[in-house]
């Protein structure tokens, strides 16, 4: 960050009184610019045993299988990011269940929040953010192209606790900088 979104000024990396961090803040008129994490919305819409994948048809990770998800908007929940995100991605519109993984995605600056969900009709197609869409159970998901570590995360403990008959809660931190353990 160069000026400040306030007055147009340019800011300088300090730490502010009372703070513990270096914030970027506004040389004329003070304004701290607080840097926080963005949150990402999704799930893991089941059909009849099948779990509902997207293509990716945009960067990061183009051509590369994921759920529905995406960046959660002002004003809405995090159920209904995960619900706009399975329209945006599949033209699928998703019943959202219960909280199924919280993945903390420390080099992105990301917290990526997942739900499972029910896909009612298997009405789905692909959307300019999708190459195509598809139900795959679980042998048939491309495991090898899943775009992002989070995105595996959610989907093996989705399987493992349909398998058991249990809906958990997870939670990992993933950070490529440095090691960081499953919790």
């Amino acid at each position: 960050m160069k000026f400040c979104s306030a007055c147009g000024n340019t800011v300088s990396l300090r730490t502010p009184e009372g703070d513990h961090l270096a914030r970027h803040v506004c040389d004329a008129c003070g304004v701290v610019h607080y840097q926080n994490p963005k949150l990402i919305v999704g799930c893991v819409p089941e059909h009849d045993g099948r779990i509902l994948l997207c293509r990716r048809a945009i960067e990061p990770r183009l051509g590369f299988w994921t759920i529905p998800a995406g960046f959660m908007e002002n004003g809405e929940t995090t159920q209904e990011g995960a619900r706009r995100e399975s329209f945006e991605e599949a033209q699928a519109e998703v019943e959202i269940g219960s909280l199924l993984a919280v993945v903390h995605v420390l080099h992105a600056d990301q917290v990526h929040v997942m739900f499972r969900a029910k896909l009612p009709r298997p009405n789905f197609g692909p959307s300019p953010e999708s190459l195509e869409v598809g139900l795959y159970g679980e042998d048939e998901i491309p495991w090898q192209d899943i775009a992002f570590r989070s995105v595996d995360f959610a989907l093996r403990h989705y399987f493992d606790d349909r398998r058991r008959g249990v809906e958990n809660h997870h939670l990992t931190a993933l950070d490529y900088r440095r090691s960081v353990g499953v919790t």
